[in-house]
């Protein structure tokens, strides 16, 4: 029997023309694909969590390639994953998204080196997260760390926890505070 048991998708995106300043040549594009699954382990005690992580992969490999689609492959430059748990659950329901979700963008993306920043909440239904993004092939590019708030009006119910991916197609438009340009990352820059 299976873990994951889907009761609604969202597919959000937002397209920044500017920021009080001149018109980028293209339009940055932010999008947040998100699933509100029942909580398996709502309002008791699991010690052994690895079985859903492990079975979360699909769900990962799902809202990663919808992303994809719809940014483009090689359009993609930031991204990163919240869980909201409703409050019958418990912090650590919303921390299996860490691996599942950072392996399935991972994998969908070619394998980008940084690691995938995320946020997660125990909340009341309709609370909204903000998730940081950043870089995917490098952590400390400055100009590509930004926000996008996730959440939908009727979840997590107080059983469900709400799991999101990220990607957008650029850093922050007017970007202009220095540190480490995307065009000078090397090799060994992944987690730098």
């Amino acid at each position: 029997m299976s873990l994951i048991d889907i009761r609604k998708r969202s597919l959000s995106i937002e397209t920044i023309y500017h920021e009080g300043g001149p018109p980028p040549a293209t339009p940055l594009r932010l999008a947040a694909a998100c699933a509100v699954i029942h909580n398996p382990y709502a309002g008791r005690y699991e010690p052994d969590l690895m079985p859903f992580m492990a079975e979360l992969r699909s769900l990962g490999t799902l809202l990663a390639t919808e992303l994809v689609e719809v940014l483009g492959r090689d359009k993609v430059e930031v991204y990163s994953k919240a869980a909201i748990v409703g409050v019958n659950g418990e912090l650590e329901h919303g921390a299996v998204w860490h691996e599942a979700g950072g392996w399935a963008m991972r994998d969908v993306l070619g394998e980008p080196k940084a690691i995938v920043p995320s946020a997660k909440a125990v909340a009341a239904t309709g609370y909204r997260l903000m998730v940081p993004l950043h870089y995917i092939h490098a952590a400390y590019v400055r100009s590509h760390y930004n926000a996008m708030e996730v959440g939908i009006q009727d979840a997590p119910r107080p059983n469900e926890i709400l799991f999101a991916l990220v990607m957008g197609t650029g850093g922050r438009v007017h970007a202009r505070l220095g540190g480490l340009a995307k065009e000078q990352v090397s090799v060994h820059d992944g987690q730098r």
